[in-house]
């Protein structure tokens, strides 16, 4: 205990410090929000990695769908490494990157508003936005709870408290740097602690070959007619692993919070570099966490036939780990879930105020007020989460899935052809966040597919209704549409030799 105690309390040190460390560089909204524009590929690689891996993954999703799925859970790690991390950086980053800095926007709604010249749409969609991020935040801290009241016998309580004011205290000291800053520690603490964790829950059943076989003989009610379905190459639910795989991977390219790293790097050297470490980052944190799930059938007994899924991987922790290095784990998971919390809290609040509050009273508060209001909102925000997560009957899994089903069923679909397609209409926007929306909170009343599958149809429906309603409804003005994706070239003068001996010639080029 006194050496939990220990690691934990460094730990809050650690990122505390940070965060007054970089208090002075968080003075205005760009600042605050954005970093400056100038963040490098180390900090923006593992911003992102850390803020799309957290306790929602490590013990909600991995412990779930480890059970569900077993070793074919792993595919999830690898679809999030190569569609969530790799292709969203290859496709997404530069654009990003170039068109908010055109539009100087530095929020997702305040894009979609000067995109789609609709003001509307800025407002609608930071509504949105604060709404439904507040089920995801409220899904980590009680993934992060149910680690800690296990380890120190703390009540539930009491655990997300904590966690709510160390979040709120980093966050409004430093805002992104500070957020970035901590995110690159903890990315590597996440990447050590993740190894520790797989090679002693293999150890603790006799090694790999030994724990491969005994989940072998395990017979899975999704499949019973199929022996060995645990091992299985596509696990006994393909469909289902499917649904889980585009949810977790595609769905990046839709939310808020993950697009916004892009708006942050310096330039295209750090976009290319940080394109493959977040996606080995990703291979390693997310391939390993569903990896190890997927032992959670050798550990967890389920209680009366009825599975606490948020409980498998504590229960795996608890008998197969040391406690020094459940301590470890302890940290490994603060700081995935600390990271992912910051990631939130500045986007759900930078929004809400730049954009809801600008839009419905007009030019909104002041720029010497929207810091504070800016970090008032965090606290709110951070509250609100805290409440939803203290609910016994909130499973992380669902939490997440109504958020990214919701986000991403309703932004993906126009932000990526908003990038990519000068024919993208309002209209299309418009309808892409009612269908997104309607999906996935219809539902929860129809119950007609688990939430996992409901966040998945809507991600596609996106990819879909976009362009088959752009082909129908009124067109934005040439000129604005032509002068935005203007940004991604740059007419250059050069000078070359074409012949030898001849005079040397000036000739214009796109680059």
């Amino acid at each position: 205990m006194v050496q939990k105690l220990l690691m934990i309390a460094l730990f809050v040190a650690l990122t505390v410090s940070i965060g007054v460390a970089c208090r002075h560089k968080a003075k205005n909204v760009g600042d605050f929000v954005l970093g400056g524009r100038n963040v490098g590929p180390w900090l923006t690689a593992f911003a992102y990695g850390t803020s799309y891996f957290s306790s929602v993954v490590f013990i909600g999703y991995a412990g779930q769908f480890g059970w569900n799925f077993g070793i074919a859970a792993t595919w999830i790690g690898i679809g999030n490494a190569l569609i969530g991390s790799l292709l969203a950086w290859v496709l997404l980053g530069r654009r990003t990157r170039l068109m908010t800095m055109h539009y100087e926007s530095a929020t997702m709604p305040d894009f979609f508003g000067k995109r789609f010249r609709s003001p509307a749409l800025r407002t609608v969609s930071s509504a949105v936005i604060f709404v439904f991020l507040v089920p995801y935040s409220a899904s980590v801290y009680k993934g992060l709870s149910e680690l800690f009241a296990m380890s120190f016998g703390i009540d539930f309580a009491f655990c997300v408290i904590g966690i709510a004011l160390l979040t709120t205290a980093y966050v409004v000291l430093g805002g992104y740097t500070a957020t970035a800053v901590n995110d690159l520690v903890q990315g590597f603490i996440m990447i050590g602690g993740i190894v520790l964790v797989v090679l002693s829950v293999l150890g603790g059943k006799g090694g790999f070959s030994a724990a491969v076989t005994a989940l072998s003989k395990i017979p899975s009610p999704a499949a019973p007619g199929l022996e060995g379905a645990l091992v299985s190459f596509f696990g006994p639910s393909p469909v289902e692993l499917a649904g889980v795989v585009l949810l977790t991977s595609l769905g990046t390219w839709g939310l808020p919070q993950m697009i916004h790293k892009f708006y942050t790097i310096k330039n295209d050297r750090a976009i290319r570099a940080g394109t493959v470490i977040s996606t080995v980052f990703a291979l390693i944190i997310a391939g390993g966490s569903y990896f190890m799930g997927a032992f959670g059938r050798l550990y967890y007994e389920p209680a009366n036939g009825a599975v606490d899924f948020d409980s498998v991987v504590p229960a795996m922790l608890e008998h197969s780990l040391p406690d020094l290095l459940i301590g470890v784990v302890l940290i490994l998971v603060l700081s995935a879930s600390m990271s992912t919390l910051s990631s939130l809290v500045i986007t759900s609040s930078s929004t809400f105020t730049l954009d809801f509050l600008g839009g419905v009273i007009g030019k909104g508060p002041g720029p010497r007020k929207q810091v504070a209001l800016i970090k008032g909102l965090c606290a709110c925000f951070v509250l609100l989460s805290a409440l939803i997560a203290l609910n016994p009957n909130s499973l992380i899994t669902t939490l997440m899935s109504l958020s990214w089903g919701a986000l991403a069923g309703s932004f993906l679909g126009p932000f990526l052809y908003g990038l990519f397609w000068k024919g993208t209409t309002p209209a299309a926007v418009w309808a892409s966040i009612i269908t997104g929306i309607g999906i996935t909170g219809g539902n929860l009343v129809l119950h007609f597919a688990s939430p996992t599958m409901a966040g998945a149809i809507a991600i596609v429906a996106s990819l879909f209704v976009v362009p088959a309603v752009s082909l129908i409804t009124p067109k934005l003005p040439a000129e604005p549409v032509e002068e935005a994706f203007a940004c991604y070239d740059q007419a250059v003068t050069v000078t070359h030799r074409v012949v030898l001996g001849e005079a040397e010639k000036e000739t214009t080029t796109l680059y």
